[in-house]
């Protein structure tokens, strides 16, 4: 089966674009919006609108396969892509992608999502832009599945020798600023992994000594064992930080360490997982600072876990992060990595070298692009899978759990 024609079409994204030099800079809130002016190239505001590109697949069989193109919430921030906006990148697409693609032969996703993943812009010189790679890979996927009459997941699962989850995947839910009312939400559903809380301020969220993380979790935890929904739910409580706890601690890795070493027992007895405790600027140095903090956690016996994000955003980062034992897992935030292939070996790498893998991704997604990572998720089981997008709980959470329940379903009918 051919491709016939390739089509674009701009959408929306389930979140916002958010300018985090200025946010940590100190832009306050106002309602939905940020007060202040932006500092990363790109910006026209502090926050602004999220934007997304649908590259549609027409099939020789009149079928359709699709896929979105979508970039991070925290666009141009810790090594990553600028700003991906969609009028400025349909024109890329259309003139340069879809001929790759237009009349040839769907072939095996692998092959198809090397095609753009690894194709040098005649234009630029560079690859292509995460977010496009992002997409195009995903429509890539989709029209394989379709030419074989098969699941998604199926087709990774037969390329890449896994085998299908026979349950779903732990599901990590994000609250955004509401962590309070959003955590509630998600104890009735029963999140396995929660609430994410967005410390991404020290004076008006994480306390000049990080007290007020410390009195939120306490709250949250005597909220679960209070208000949860049966016996035996018992969720991992992961917070992410944003690199403030080197702010709060001056970068200096045993007082972090113990630091998580006191919210750790706060949480207990639920596991507690710290995503991002420094952000240090560069990538080695991210790797230096992160290796330090996790072989003090070990030493001491510290029950909890680091979570990488900052800097390590690309298949090769993650190889690097995990040689160093930077982190106890690592977010594979999907749009950062570009193609979806470039995920799924992530996912595996880090299951064969003892990290534990986060299957991640951004607020800033489409509902698309979480329906097609979560037949990853369930092709690569990794060890939970961020309910995406938006931060309103309810549409993200509902998103991937019934999609990898469709899958479960599907799975051996198809």
């Amino acid at each position: 089966m051919k491709i016939k024609k390739v089509i674009c079409a701009k959408g929306k994204t389930g979140f916002f674009f958010d300018d985090q030099k200025a946010i940590k800079s100190g832009a306050k809130n106002d309602g939905a919006f940020y007060e202040g002016k932006p500092v990363t190239e790109g910006f026209t505001a502090v926050r602004q609108a999220g934007e997304a590109i649908s590259v549609i697949f027409v099939l020789e069989n009149g079928a359709y396969a699709y896929g979105d193109c979508a970039a991070v919430q925290y666009s141009g921030a810790g090594g990553r892509d600028p700003l991906f906006l969609a009028d400025n990148f349909i024109p890329v697409i259309e003139k340069e992608i879809a001929p790759l693609y237009e009349g040839k032969e769907i072939t095996t996703f692998r092959q198809m999502a090397d095609i753009v993943d690894k194709k040098v812009s005649p234009s630029t010189g560079k690859i292509y832009h995460t977010a496009i790679r992002y997409g195009v890979t995903q429509a890539c996927l989709d029209a394989v599945a379709k030419s074989k009459n098969k699941l998604m997941a199926q087709v990774i699962a037969e390329e890449y020798g896994t085998e299908i989850s026979s349950k779903i995947i732990p599901i990590f839910s994000q609250s955004g600023d509401d962590r309070y009312l959003n955590a509630d939400k998600m104890i009735m559903k029963g999140a396995d992994v929660l609430p994410h809380a967005l410390f991404n301020h020290v004076e008006t969220k994480v306390g000049f000594k990080g007290e007020k993380i410390k009195e939120y979790v306490e709250w949250l935890r005597c909220r679960i064992i209070k208000l949860k929904p049966f016996e035996q739910y018992h969720p991992t409580i992961h917070i992410d930080v944003y690199g403030t706890l080197g702010i709060v601690f001056d970068n200096k890795a045993e007082a972090i360490a113990d630091y998580i070493g006191e919210l750790a027992e706060i949480a207990k007895p639920f596991k507690l997982r710290v995503e991002g405790p420094v952000d240090m600027g560069e990538k080695q140095a991210q790797i230096d600072a992160l290796a330090e903090i996790r072989s003090i956690m070990d030493k001491k016996g510290i029950d909890a876990e680091i979570v990488a994000d900052e800097w390590c955003n690309t298949l090769e980062d993650i190889v690097d992060f995990s040689a160093r034992k930077a982190g106890h897992m690592a977010q594979i935030k999907t749009p950062d990595l570009g193609g979806i292939n470039n995920s799924i070996e992530a996912v595996l790498y880090c299951k064969q070298h003892g990290m534990g893998a986060y299957l991640g991704g951004t607020c800033n997604e489409t509902n698309r692009s979480a329906e097609i990572c979560a037949h990853i998720a369930m092709a690569t089981s990794p060890v939970q899978y961020l309910a995406k997008p938006g931060m309103g709980v309810d549409e993200g959470y509902m998103i991937v759990y019934n999609e990898m329940s469709r899958i479960l379903a599907l799975k051996n009918i198809l």
